[in-house]
């Protein structure tokens, strides 16, 4: 069939909106109609180079939609049904997923490939040429194919639009504070960088109970709007929150800082180290440039006070218990969706979405098909 999508064919450019063609599911696969995408800031690392993935690509990977066709072997789903799809694969029986780690399930060694999971060739053509798809969804298409192993079946009282959210943004930014972190009731939190990843790990502090909940953004809109999502304190750098945490804590400092700015620096990582006391916890859960080999940090503080250093990919969090978990809390009116939705974009707009990203102006942006 036919369909359209946002094709990143070179570095540093623009995404292309053309018409490509795509085949039928096989093995393993279904056919979905997206109904909304997140504008996530790690398919604008593809672009510029930070992820070195290979191009030409199918960028989204914060989607969900309904599914037309299930291709031989689909358990589980059938045409009719909505799904999220988590970014991350979860088969459900290698080892990683068995130990409760479904988030570094072994199916996720594909998705620097882009190709699918069952043969590793492509379903999305477009110029004579194969296409790769961003964590093997390519949400940024009117029409996708993917894998079973990265869909979650929803029901029907969440629109598309929203329910997107879920697929990336929400469960790392509220994964990296509760589960990766292990904020508990009466602690306090820092979170570097309020973006779609920053504003759900405030949601997830405000959620166990933090006492103090401290937000660092240099971008006075993103500060103005994480007061709003629970945060406590806001400020616009490191240095700034050092002095304020020790005089909240009475220099006790934080037990968590998560670090989610779009782009993370070595010099980060001491200056978050700095922000949390004994046994603090510095959770990274934003992506580093994949030529940085490099990070400045006190390494006496690591022994002389036991902090900690903890990477967090997906939030580390279980997609197929989770996301049915956020839904509840939103429907409880725990967990705030709809106030995530800075603007929503038709696909044609794409690359004004990107620049509203990068110039701060949204908490997420989201396509609307």
């Amino acid at each position: 069939m036919k369909t359209r999508a946002a094709v990143l064919w070179d570095r540093q450019k623009d995404w292309s909106v053309e018409e490509i063609e795509l085949d039928p599911p096989m093995d393993g696969e279904v056919l979905v109609s997206l109904g909304g995408s997140g504008l996530c800031h790690s398919d604008e690392h593809v672009l510029t180079g930070d992820l070195p993935w290979p191009l030409p690509m199918i960028g989204g990977h914060e989607g969900a939609g309904v599914i037309q066709e299930v291709g031989p072997g689909v358990t589980g789903l059938a045409a009719g049904d909505r799904v999220i799809f988590s970014f991350l694969p979860v088969c459900g029986q290698c080892r990683a997923c068995a130990a409760g780690m479904s988030n570094l399930c072994e199916l996720g060694m594909y998705l620097g490939a882009g190709t699918q999971i069952s043969d590793q060739t492509a379903r999305h053509h477009a110029r004579g040429q194969d296409l790769g798809l961003m964590c093997l969804l390519g949400t940024f298409a009117e029409h996708t194919v993917v894998n079973q192993a990265n869909c979650i079946k929803i029901d029907d009282d969440l629109p598309l639009d929203v329910a997107c959210l879920l697929g990336c943004g929400v469960i790392t930014g509220w994964g990296a504070v509760t589960y990766t972190g292990e904020a508990r009731a009466g602690d306090t939190v820092v979170v570097v960088g309020i973006g779609g990843i920053g504003i759900n790990a405030v949601q997830g502090a405000a959620a166990v109970g933090a006492d103090y909940i401290v937000v660092v953004d240099p971008v006075e809109f993103k500060r103005e709007q994480a007061l709003k999502f629970g945060a406590t304190h806001a400020v616009a750098t490191s240095a700034e929150a050092v002095a304020l945490l020790t005089d909240l804590t009475r220099g006790r400092m934080a037990q968590v800082c998560v670090n989610t700015m779009g782009i993370g620096e070595g010099d980060q990582i001491a200056a978050s180290l700095a922000m949390v006391g004994k046994r603090g916890r510095v959770v990274v859960t934003n992506l580093h440039r994949a030529t940085e080999t490099q990070v400045a940090m006190s390494a006496l503080d690591l022994t002389l006070f036991e902090k900690q250093v903890r990477g967090s990919l997906f939030g580390s969090s279980n997609p197929r218990a989770d996301i049915p978990r956020m839904l509840e809390l939103y429907r409880g009116g725990k967990l705030k969706l709809d106030e995530l939705r800075t603007r929503t974009y038709g696909l044609d707009e794409i690359n004004v979405g990107y620049d509203d990203m990068r110039s701060g102006r949204n908490l997420r942006g989201v396509i609307s098909y």
